[in-house]
């Protein structure tokens, strides 16, 4: 359901005294998560690839086949990781399609930005106060 003209406004007047009051801390808090994120993944699976490499050697050195089977199979797996990854990742400047990015851990639920958490919190106020 959308906001109505004026709850949008309210919102960009929190928005604004946000970014007024501490820049830095609001831009942190609606930066680039997913970026970040697959960012991360990918350094990952480049260094997952190096480990791979690394077994595959070890097992031609000690002449251990499955070994280096097991080397070869880390190599292709980071190598999607890195592939897809590096897809999935946005341009800097660029938003996220919206259901996209990371799951914090222990939680089930999206990050998400500022103003789509105090827009849901307004939203519940809101209900709850029409309920009573």
């Amino acid at each position: 359901m959308p906001l109505s003209e004026h709850e949008q406004r309210m919102l960009e007047q929190m928005e604004r005294a946000l970014y007024a009051e501490d820049p830095k801390f609001a831009s942190a808090l609606e930066g680039s998560g997913l970026r970040t994120y697959t960012r991360r993944r990918v350094y990952q699976a480049v260094a997952g690839f190096l480990g791979g490499i690394a077994l595959l050697m070890a097992g031609m050195v000690a002449k251990q086949v499955w070994l280096s089977v097991v080397g070869f199979l880390v190599m292709l797996g980071c190598a999607v990781l890195a592939v897809t990854g590096w897809r999935k990742a946005p341009k800097p400047g660029e938003q996220p399609p919206p259901g996209t990015g990371p799951q914090p851990r222990g939680q089930g639920r999206q990050r998400r930005s500022v103003m789509d958490r105090i827009e849901e919190r307004w939203q519940r106020r809101r209900d709850e106060q029409q309920g009573h």
